[in-house]
């Protein structure tokens, strides 16, 4: 299922909100939206939550608006402000310097009110509790970080500039520090005002549903979801299976190779369902979920 996810919920608040819908338990999320943020959260319903995993490492599209002049203790708008800058020397060239390199390869230190667990304990939790949390920086990659517009405005008395952007990058990338260290490198400080979810791997805006409009599913009817063989091609490459070898995928046996990229590769059935999850091991390719077990 993929959820439009409304400002102001968590993604464990969808979660909650989509096991009522749904009668069970069994559904987990597929990458964490802070509560500001809104747009394509995918939710595993049932047997798809053993896909999640593959769709958490999927590259991301974000469209964001950051404030350049004013640094805050959770690199968003719902932080306090830890200081003002005046921002309106900074013209279009030094912007898009910084930009440029905030693009590509990155050891980016996460903001550290984040999901991110230090010692068992999520980080905004020790944040929050009155720690100092301070986390390493993680190798990310972004392919993109375009500049849509510049608009100059005020914050309490001070010259500011709201920037929208738009961002393609892998898992693991928090625009939020994107935001804390373009203003870092500015000299005027920055964190994020809006920020939108427009893709997550092959799952889009398009297929995402509201879950107010979830909401109006009869009560004898199952809440939509997708097929799993279509969730599997949005996010992994496919191996169209004969019947003999989605039968012994269905036993937990191998199959042999024909020429899968490294990986996980998802094994359709000629049914057109989700067999299993395969992955090379040796000379042979071999299932690490099984979806249709005989």
């Amino acid at each position: 299922m993929v959820v439009d996810k409304p400002a102001g919920w968590t993604s464990h608040d969808v979660v909650a909100r989509v096991r009522r819908l749904a009668s069970t338990r069994k559904v987990g999320h597929a990458g964490t939206l802070d509560p500001m943020a809104t747009g394509v959260l995918v939710i595993g319903v049932g047997r798809a939550t053993r896909l999640l995993t593959y769709v958490t490492g999927a590259d991301k599209d974000y469209a964001a608006t950051v404030r350049l002049g004013v640094a805050t203790t959770t690199d968003d708008a719902e932080g306090e402000v830890l200081a003002r800058a005046d921002a309106a020397h900074l013209t279009r060239a030094d912007l898009d310097a910084q930009v440029a390199v905030l693009t590509g390869d990155l050891l980016q230190v996460p903001s550290s009110v984040s999901a991110i667990k230090v010692d068992g304990q999520r980080a905004y939790a020790r944040v929050r509790a009155g720690e100092d949390v301070a986390l390493a920086a993680r190798p990310v990659h972004v392919a993109r970080f375009a500049v849509l517009d510049v608009r100059a405005a005020q914050d309490d008395g001070v010259a500011v500039l709201d920037v929208d952007v738009e961002v393609t990058c892998s898992s693991g990338t928090y625009i939020r520090a994107l935001a804390r260290d373009l203003g870092a490198a500015l000299g005027v400080g920055g964190h994020l005002t809006a920020l939108r979810r427009s893709r997550v791997g092959g799952f889009g805006l398009a297929q995402a549903r509201t879950l107010d409009d979830l909401g109006t599913t009869p009560d004898d009817e199952a809440v939509p979801v997708l097929p799993m063989a279509e969730a599997a091609r949005a996010v992994l490459p496919v191996r169209e299976l004969s019947e003999a070898d989605a039968r012994a995928l269905s036993y937990g046996q191998g199959i042999d190779p024909v020429d899968e990229p490294e990986g996980p590769v998802a094994g359709i059935g000629p049914d057109g369902n989700l067999v299993a999850v395969v992955e090379r091991r040796g000379a042979r390719l071999r299932p690490a979920v099984v979806f249709s077990p005989a």
